[in-house]
This record gives C-alpha cells, sequence and structure tokens, in this order.
C-alpha cells in the first residue's frame, strides 16, 4: 500500500497517513489542485496554512527560502529539527501564494520518523494538516479518519493509534522566535 500512497501523492492524490505527531492527510505541497482539495475535505478556514513536512532542511529551497541566511533562523532551526517542531518562516514568492494564503510565510516540520523521511525522499514535500474537519478532534485511528472522510480520499495508511499532540509551532518570521503554540 506504501508504494501505491507514493504513486497517488506524485500523481496529485491525497490520503490520510501516520506523521510523527498524529494522522495527518497529506498531498504535493507542489500541487495546488491536491491543496486545495485538502481545504474543502477539511472544511478548513482559506486563510489558515497548512503545515509542510519535509525530508531535509535543504528542501526549505524549493520554497525559495534559505533559512542559512538568516543566523538566528539557522540556530533555532538545527536546534528543533528533526523533530515535533513546525517553523514558520518567511516565504514571500508569489508562486507559493496558494500555500501562505497571504501570509507570506511558510510552517514547515521536519520529523524524526524514519519511515516518514523515506515517504517524504520519495514524493517530495506534503502537507500536512491533522485528519480531521476543522474544528473537530483529530483521528487518532485510521477507522476515525475514515469516518470523517470516507471516500473523499484516495488512500487510508493505517499506523497504531496516534494519541500525540499537534507539533509545536514557533514563528521565526520577525527575526526573534516566538511560540505560537
Amino acid at each position: 500500500m506504501q508504494e501505491e500512497a507514493i504513486t497517488i501523492l506524485k500523481k496529485g492524490g491525497a490520503g490520510v497517513y501516520p506523521t510523527d505527531t498524529l494522522y495527518g492527510i497529506v498531498g504535493s505541497a507542489f500541487s495546488k489542485s491536491a491543496v486545495a482539495r485538502i481545504y474543502t475535505v477539511k472544511g478548513r478556514d482559506a486563510k489558515k496554512p497548512f503545515i509542510i513536512l519535509i525530508s531535509s532542511i535543504n528542501d526549505l529551497k524549493k520554497f525559495s527560502i534559505n533559512y542559512l541566511l538568516i543566523r538566528p533562523n539557522k540556530q533555532v532551526v538545527e536546534k528543533f529539527w528533526p523533530g515535533r517542531v513546525s517553523v514558520i518562516l518567511p516565504c514571500t514568492s508569489k508562486k507559493f501564494a496558494y500555500l501562505h494564503r497571504g501570509t507570506k510565510s511558510l510552517a514547515f516540520r521536519l520529523p524524526k520518523n524514519k519511515k516518514l523521511i523515506e515517504l517524504l525522499k520519495k514524493t517530495g514535500p506534503l502537507v500536512a494538516p491533522s485528519a480531521n474537519p476543522q474544528g473537530m478532534e483529530p483521528a487518532h485511528t485510521i477507522a476515525e479518519a475514515k469516518k470523517y472522510f470516507g471516500d473523499k480520499l484516495d488512500f487510508y495508511i493505517a499506523g497504531g493509534r496516534k494519541a500525540g499532540k499537534p507539533s509545536r509551532v514557533i514563528s521565526l518570521v520577525s527575526g526573534t522566535p516566538v511560540r505560537l503554540r
């Protein structure tokens, strides 16, 4: 099923996958249609950007972000990654407006989970909001995710019970770390 999910994601599909924190609805960060579909399926506020999972710090360059140019950012990013911390970085590229939703910033997380990293190396960066309709409790099991979304998504990959908390979020947009969650 893993290989099938990779193929689906590369073609712009979306599904539920166990991340390092919770079950997430994943889709290619480079597919405008996958991103739009996930907003629709979740009923998510269109002004609220998704967290993007990356397989390495070098993936930031794919979003026209060079964190190495901002020394305090480099230290913060390297302190928390890989791990359960999402970092918001400035992204003013109009090319990624469908991702930053006018905020001119993007949130990234470099997970520690090796299986997830291997997936990301094969698919590229993935948006990965929690698997739940906006305002509802995140799915803790694949059965709960299926109950929420049914046939609205292309695949469901089980990964046991996910009772973790959402990632911590730190903003580096101002140049000074600010904890948001």
